[in-house]
């Protein structure tokens, strides 16, 4: 996994192209520009390997790590969405990207608001997967307080006991068990430490639907028709409150879209991208 200062990323480029980035964003002026995808909770940049074959269509995949996963903690575990989105930020910056294509799943969608919050000249377009523009519920808030006192008397473990269920839709878990392995590795390679700062990023994040209007560059909203953690309620609410959003519902997946049907996802991926930004 490439590094640049204290940052870990996931990327991928088009056969022959080198990392040499130029100031808009693309790579030797060849490329299209760059698509940033951040990881859900509680993940890895991993998540994204289905669709690092989006370089091949002219575009720079760059998957940020989230500061602590996938590892050791770091000596400072972040545990707000806007310090996940200062990290990308100083990586965009690090890596020479003053521009990009800019989404996120989940948790990487959450801090995908909070990018465009503080930083919105960075984001050319936005992709919002499986995620929602609310603020946490009491009683949700209530609920991540009770797995944060789970996973500190029980590591990373309960976590993936706690939320495999949810993560994936019934005909996956059936169909595609592999997808279910995969998601229970990466979340056990985190450390009690990481997963509790960032549930408390999860409960404490803001609202986003008032920051909804503001958004005018182009948007594709997806989600699983499976999704029990952000059914498509929640996206219906981010298309209406974002002129212009496209919204793609992936049949037979759950809140991973990106890992249970890829081929779809990534379809959907590739047309906004095509035709869209």
């Amino acid at each position: 996994m490439p590094t640049v200062g204290p940052h870990r990323y996931l990327e991928a480029l088009p056969r022959g192209v080198s990392s040499s980035s130029d100031r808009s964003g693309g790579v030797a002026g060849r490329l299209k520009g760059t698509l940033v995808l951040i990881h859900g909770f509680p993940l890895s940049a991993r998540m994204w390997e289905p669709q690092l074959d989006l370089a091949g269509q002219g575009w720079r995949i760059i998957a940020p790590q989230l500061r602590g996963f996938d590892g050791p903690p770091d000596d400072h575990v972040a545990a707000s969405v806007d310090e996940y989105a200062g990290d990308v930020i100083d990586l965009l910056d690090a890596l020479h990207i003053e521009q990009a294509v800019i989404g996120g799943l989940s948790m990487g969608g959450y801090v995908t608001f909070a990018l465009f919050r503080h930083a919105a000249r960075y984001v050319r377009a936005m992709i919002l997967a499986d995620t929602r523009a609310q603020a946490d519920t009491p009683e949700a808030i209530e609920s991540r307080a009770r797995m944060i006192q789970l996973v500190r008397e029980k590591g990373a473990s309960a976590a993936a006991d706690e939320l495999l269920p949810k993560l994936v839709g019934d005909r996956t878990r059936a169909a595609k068990p592999e997808v279910v392995d995969v998601l229970r590795a990466m979340i056990l390679s985190n450390s009690a430490e990481t997963i509790t700062g960032a549930i408390t990023a999860l409960m404490t994040r803001p609202d986003s639907m008032a920051l909804l209007p503001k958004i005018h560059c182009p948007t594709l909203i997806i989600v699983g028709d499976e999704d029990v953690l952000t059914p498509r309620a929640f996206s219906e609410d981010i298309q209406k409150g974002i002129a212009g959003a496209e919204l793609t519902v992936v049949p037979e997946a759950g809140h991973m879209s990106n890992m249970e049907q890829p081929a779809t996802f990534n379809l959907a991926l590739a047309r906004f991208l095509e035709h869209r930004v």
